[in-house]
Formats: C-alpha cells, sequence, structure tokens
C-alpha cells in the first residue's frame, strides 16, 4: 500500500511539473466599448472574439507572443479594417495598440473580468 501511495505522488508531481501555467493574455476582457472580448488559444497564436456587444461572435484579433507581451492583427469590428496590433499585459490591464504603418497608432486599455 505504501509502495501504492509513492508511485501515485511521485506520478501527482511529473504531472503538476508538466503543466505550463496559461498565458496572462488568456481569458475575458472588458473592452473601451464596454463589451467583453475572450482571448483564447487558436492554433499557434491566440484568438480575440467579442463575446458580448453589437459585434458579438466577431473575431477581432489574433495574436502571438508570451509573457504578457504579444503581437499581430487586430481588426476595427466597426470598420472591418485591419491593423498591425499588440497588446501587453500588466496585472489586471491589457493595452492594446493598433496601427497603420506604425506611425498612426490608437491604443486602449481592456480590463480583466
Amino acid at each position: 500500500m505504501i509502495r501504492t501511495l509513492l508511485v501515485a505522488a511521485a506520478i501527482a508531481c511529473t504531472t503538476a511539473g508538466s503543466v505550463r501555467a496559461a498565458e496572462p493574455i488568456v481569458g475575458n476582457w472588458k473592452t473601451a466599448s464596454g463589451a467583453t472580448a475572450e482571448i483564447a488559444p487558436c492554433g499557434g497564436a491566440y484568438c480575440i472574439t467579442l463575446k458580448t456587444g453589437k459585434y458579438a461572435g466577431k473575431r477581432i484579433g489574433n495574436l502571438t507572443g508570451a509573457d504578457g507581451i504579444y503581437s499581430g492583427e487586430i481588426t476595427d469590428p466597426e470598420s472591418d479594417k485591419t491593423y498591425s496590433g499588440s497588446g501587453t499585459v500588466n496585472g489586471k490591464a491589457l493595452k492594446m495598440k493598433g496601427c497603420v504603418l506604425k506611425v498612426l497608432c490608437k491604443s486602449q486599455t481592456w480590463s480583466r473580468l
């Protein structure tokens, strides 16, 4: 019985060590407009999909990166235009930035729900 417990404990420790913590960008965020956006892994990236508001169900972004710093594309749901984008997580805040030609940029700060 003791041997069985030791084997079970060893397996539990090995499994726990192999589980990677979720990226800080993953989760639900309140956007500047008050809608809820879900950021979830999709393929090798993180997809941003609006869950509430006028454009609920619309995918508005695709970012790659790690450890709180991400880059990719952001789509304005109203105009349907796609921009070069980035996101930086700092605690419960996500600063999103979209740029045209890396010169004309707009930023928003989203908060974690």
